[in-house]
């Protein structure tokens, strides 16, 4: 029987009965809804679902086959129940198709297909010829493409939905329905609002909402042609733009005076509100947020009728009093308003009486003493998060406590200090109170038996200490509860096991240190069968997952990453039956985790990344996974071992293998992933080239990493097109050929460490007919060579460019000055010559540049400390630069290394290197990341990159990413410096790393060395200082090096913790004695030189004798038995040469 309450005695017509069943026959219908049309169960089809029949006529009238939309009836926000719904409201939902033969109901005037899923089906064009429809509801139906513009044939239409119903155009000839009275194409179209829609004189309600952050979204011209429309009572145009730029707010709509409802946020409307809005007396809802700005009108204050105003932007509140005439008015929100010179706006909002909602967020209020009490008796809502005023002061206003009825109350991002208020106490009807990023220090005892209806509280981002309070299991009402990123310690009480309303629990980034057993015990009791969420995200967990985890029957989200839990996966947790998000990452599990996950059918989210995880993956452990869309399986040691024909069950989204081993073949199932929007399988063993099919199954995908591996072959013999895909990383492969070429799309580019060869300037300057969006490109360790092409200006928003370690020669090339947006360059190790590079000049936004190890020649320029003031890793090392250094180069105040070593720079070391202030301790930076990041790039995918760069400490090169930001160094080693160690180097109390070797410095070391009490490593070998070495220098607790080799200093070498542990190596070549030089200092052994000054010759000569007596008897042990045998000397060689040929294979 209908729905819809047809009457008994009407019977329907034969012909129209044969239509319905053909329209279902293709329809698909999950739920089986439609199993009422049955002819020989039912042959009468007035009284089949959704169908409504004309009483006199018999003819069939109505069409009713909406689907109910998806509910979320919960207390607390939560994105898995969305899902949930979602996937209940598709297991309900029509799809198929819509049959022609709809047009034989003749007499049909009622059809409404909202809320179903005919994905990617065209708006059917027949619909156009039903020319007896009064109502058409299509809206939220998953229709795509245009709107056939023979709608505008349907003069009979009175009532027209079409919002989300599609994506195309908005057709002119919807002007042509003049009697419609109700049309909504809201979140449904882009491109240009026709004007004809201005023609619809009748027309009541007017919804054309665009769609959020959509740059295709509706936009007009101009707004004239609302003015014919006088007898609208409702009109929405939020998030549509202006093609001309921004107009005013049209002052006609003030005319519009049967308005009830006006919408214009963000609208692309700019410059004040007219003052003749005040004349709508009917309205009753009102937004003009990000429509307008300036003062606000005090007109708006005869719209006595309002019940909702929304003025959030950038508005300014002088003379608040019309506020007072808004008698009516239940929500007012005016977010980021600046309040702050309307003094009395709290004692106006004290006279709005019927007032219930009160949105302040972000807004700038006034910097004055706030009133103690305020008499708002109605409001229930009272958000003031991320208030800027309050940085000022630290305390909650105390006007707040007195708002008895209050049930919300959102306080978060305002940095309030000290205890959690008393005066809160009086809020006793709260049901949700946010206090979250605040730094409230202490949770007093009354807090945990004041709020008896408290059903949401989120304490999280605060500065909590001590333990958690076993007054806690008081507050039974809570269902949500977020104590996250806290400084509390200790184990959650077992008054935690009382709270049985609890459905969301989060305490993550606390420093519980307790074992998940006797969590799990704490909560199973009473909670365990309604919980929903569990988060202990680094929590200082540990031990084993228990079998009792199987029990969170209701369970849909689980983290219990970045912790320390270990052992296998429990069997039991496979019965965890609804849950939908599950992250394990970064723990020491271990086993084969798809031996308990296999049965985990509604599993959406799975991170199990960086864990102990071993052992073969097969077909059987995933066949179950049918939900699962993002799986992050990093860095284990497990095996995927599936058949060639494999199809898997799921289809990802985000998919993370990195490290499995899933070669030598190329996996062809990753070819039925075609929704992919990222995959990383970096390092998984494949020894293939890359297929055909690929590049065509993933042009869509933002993210590939196929890193580390064995790939092989040319880009070109597959990629038939250029690739555009947004962010790729192919490197540490055996890539070869020329490199390809790049769409638009592509933002990040890294091809290092393959042999690409031969020039890149195809790739660089061919087919290039606008700017290009790259703005990380990575093509360091290949063949390239020959010169840079000089067309670098087609790549204005690169950020970050290593060509590093290749053979391009000859200078670089003035285009590269165009790069203004470049936060890094490194180009070491090419053979690039010419002077400093001039154009680099223009590139202000540079933090590291690395041009060592060519031949660079001349001196630093002066201007390279006036430029690079953001500098923080400068190395010119290897090069033939000469000259002074430049004294400009102490106005690098963020430097944090600087290389200048093996070049022929001459004079003094200059004295202002105390000016580099990072590398003090006071300024030193305690971030371990240098990051680039593009300010006004184009790119589709915002990303960053980490600072990588090669750095030579302590005599040894390595490559510096995880704690580049950590390393202070200066490096003038192998130059021709001459001159005292300046003094005010000493003042560098930050710097880890001095390297002076190779010099031909004099004069003594500062005695004032002891206050870099950083430094890891001092290196003054080879040049002429004299004198001793200062005692200061034993304070030097972190010294891990310490070279004063092949100097002229004298004396006793200072006695200290770190100073004798040193090999007697790094202090030859000078007039010193005592440990751990084999140099006794005793003034029985002691001569003394021309100055008076002592040293033991005889020590000396003996250490030498013993030097070399050791060597020749180490040497004759060796050399003796391979010059009597014969045979030990071809082993030996023929060991040599096998040594000999792995060095060959490696490098």
């Amino acid at each position: 029987m209908s729905s819809f309450g047809v009457c008994r005695e009407t019977v329907c017509i034969g012909s129209e009965r044969e239509t319905l069943l053909k329209l279902k026959d293709h329809l698909i219908d999950p739920s089986n809804r439609l199993s009422s049309c049955n002819a020989s169960l039912n042959p009468n089809c007035c009284h089949w679902y959704g169908v409504l029949c004309n009483n006199i006529t018999s003819h069939v009238a109505e069409l009713h086959l909406t689907t109910p939309p998806p509910l979320y009836d919960a207390d607390v926000y939560e994105e898995s129940l969305l899902e949930e719904a979602y996937k209940e409201y598709s297991r309900r939902a029509f799809s198929g198709e819509i049959n022609p033969c709809l047009v034989d109901l003749k007499h049909l005037n009622y059809l409404d297909l909202s809320y179903n899923l005919f994905y990617d089906v065209p708006i059917p064009s027949f619909i156009a010829t039903m020319t007896s429809l009064t109502h058409l509801n299509l809206s939220y139906a998953g229709f795509m493409g245009n709107i056939p513009p023979q709608i505008g044939n349907l003069s009979n239409l009175l009532y027209l939905d079409l919002s989300y119903a599609t994506n195309g155009t908005i057709p002119s000839q919807i002007g042509n329905l003049s009697n419609l009275l109700y049309l909504d194409l809201s979140y449904a179209f882009n491109g240009r609002i026709p004007p004809q829609i201005g023609n619809l004189s009748n027309l009541l309600h007017l919804d054309l909402r665009g769609r959020y952050y959509d740059e295709e979204s509706l936009f007009y011209e101009n707004v004239d042609w609302l003015s014919s429309l006088s007898k609208l009572s409702y009109l929405d145009l939020s998030n549509t733009w202006s093609l001309g730029g921004g107009m005013p707010i049209p002052s006609f709509l003030g005319s519009m005076t049967n308005l009830i409802h006006l919408d214009l946020f963000d609208s692309g409307f700019m410059g004040n509100i007219p003052p003749q809005i005040g004349n709508l007396s009917n309205l009753a809802y009102l937004d003009l947020s990000y429509a307008a700005n300036g003062i606000i009108p005090s007109e708006i204050g005869n719209l006595s009728n309002l019940l909702y105003l929304h003025l959030g932007g950038d508005y300014f509140v002088g003379n608040d009093d019309w506020l007072s005439s808004l008698s009516k008015l239940e929500y007012l929100d005016l977010g980021y308003a600046n309040l702050s010179q309307s003094f009395d706006f709290p004692s106006i909002v004290q006279a709005l009486p019927s007032l219930m909602h009160l949105q302040l967020s972000r807004c700038t209020l006034p910097p004055y003493n706030q009133p103690s009490f305020l008499n708002i008796s109605s409001l229930v809502t009272l958000d003031l998060s991320f208030t800027s005023h309050f940085s000022t002061i630290s305390f909650v206003p105390k006007w707040i406590f007195g708002l008895q009825k209050l049930v919300s109350l959102f306080l978060d991002g305002n940095y309030f200090k000290g205890p959690i208020p008393d005066g809160l106490r009086n809020l006793t009807l709260l049901e949700n109170l946010d206090l979250q990023e605040n730094s409230f220090s202490y949770i007093p005892d009354w807090f945990y038996s004041s709020f008896l209806n408290l059903k949401i509280l989120d304490l999280s981002r605060n500065n909590l200490q001590g333990t958690i309070s076993d007054a806690l299991g008081n507050m039974t009402s809570l269902v949500a509860f977020d104590l996250s990123s806290n400084k509390l310690e200790g184990p959650i009480p077992t008054s935690f096991g009382y709270l049985c309303n609890l459905r969301v629990i989060s305490l993550s980034y606390l420093k519980l240190n307790q074992h998940i057993k006797e969590i799990l015990d704490i909560l199973s009791p009473c909670i365990f069968h309604g919980l929903t969420t569990l988060q202990f995200e680094s929590s200082q967990l540990s031990g084993n997952l228990p079998v009792s985890l199987g029990k969170l029957s209701s369970l849909r989200t689980l983290s219990l990453s970045k912790n320390q839990l270990s052992g296998n996966l429990p069997v039991s947790i496979g019965k965890l039956s609804s849950v939908s998000t599950l992250s394990l990452y970064k723990n020491q599990l271990s086993g084969n985790p798809f031996e308990s996950l296999r049965s985990l059918s509604k599993l959406s989210y799975l991170d199990i990344g960086y864990n102990r995880f071993e052992g073969v993956v097969m077909e059987n452990h995933l066949i179950n996974l049918v939900s699962l869309s993002i799986l992050h399986a990093s860095e284990n040691n497990l095996t995927l071992k599936v058949g060639p024909n494999w199809h898997p069950t799921f289809q990802l989204t985000s998919l993370d293998m990195s490290s499995w081993k899933l070669g030598p073949n190329f996996p062809s199932w990753i070819q039925s992933q075609n929704k992919l929007d990222y995959l990383a399988m970096p390092n998984t063993g494949i020894l293939d080239s890359i297929p055909y099919w690929f590049w065509k199954t993933f042009s869509q995908t933002s993210f590939l990493d196929l890193s580390h591996n064995h790939i092989h072959g040319e880009l070109g013999t597959t990629l038939k097109n250029p690739i555009s895909i947004p962010a790729v990383d192919l490197s540490a492969n055996n890539l070869r050929g020329k490199l390809p070429l790049l769409s638009n799309r592509v933002g990040f580019l890294d091809l290092s460490s393959n042999s690409f060869s031969k020039s890149m300037d195809d790739f660089l300057c061919k087919n290039q007919e606008k700017p290009m969006n790259l703005e990380f490109l990575n093509l360091a360790s290949n063949n390239l060579s020959g010169e840079m092409p000089d067309c670098w200006y087609i790549w204005p928003y690169l950020v970050d460019l290593n060509l590093q370690n290749n053979n391009f020669v000859g200078n670089i090339p003035q285009s590269m000055g165009s790069l203004t947006e470049l936060q890094s360059l490194q180009i070491r190790k090419n053979l690039l010559s010419g002077t400093f590079p001039t154009i680099l000049r223009k590139t202000k936004q540079l933090i590291l540049l690395d041009i060592g190890e060519n031949n660079f020649s001349g001196t630093i320029p002066d201007w390279v400390g006036e430029s690079f003031i953001d500098m923080k890793v400068l190395i010119l090392r290897s090069n033939r630069f000469f000259g002074h250094i430049p004294i400009k180069i102490c106005d690098m105040s963020l430097l944090q290394v600087l290389d200048l070593a093996q070049n022929n720079l001459t004079e003094n070391v200059p004295t202002c290197f105390n000016s580099l202030k990072a590398m003090t301790q006071m300024n030193k930076s305690t971030y371990p990341l240098i990051y680039c990041f593009p300010m006004n790039g184009k790119s589709i995918l915002i990303m960053e990159t980490v600072v990588s760069v090669l750095l030579w400490l302590k005599g040894r090169g390595d490559e510096y990413k995880s704690f580049l930001g950590l390393v202070t160094s200066i490096d003038l080693s192998n130059n021709k410096l001459v001159g005292e160690i300046p003094r005010e180097i000493t003042d560098l109390n930050g710097l880890l790393y001095l390297n002076l070797s190779h010099n031909q410095l004099i004069g003594h070391i500062p005695q004032s060395m002891g206050n870099m009490e950083s430094l890891l490593s001092i290196d003054f070998s080879r040049n002429k200082l004299s004198g001793e070495i200062p005692p200061t220098i034993s304070n030097l607790s972190f010294l891990s090096m310490l070279d004063l080799s092949y100097n002229n200093l004298n004396g006793k070498i200072p006695t200290g913790t770190q100073l004798q542990t040193f090999d007697a190596s790094n202090f030859i070549g000078n007039n010193l004695c005592g440990p751990p030089l084999p140099i006794n200092c005793s003034s029985s052994d002691k001569s003394y030189d021309h100055n008076g000054e002592g040293s033991d010759k005889h020590g000396v000569k003996l250490f030498f004798v013993g030097m070399t007596f050791g060597f020749v008897v180490g040497f004759w042990i060796v050399v003796g038995p391979l010059v009597i045998s014969r045979s030990w000397r071809y082993a030996y060689f023929h060991f040599l040469d096998h040594v000999w040929f792995k060095l060959q294979y490696f490098f």
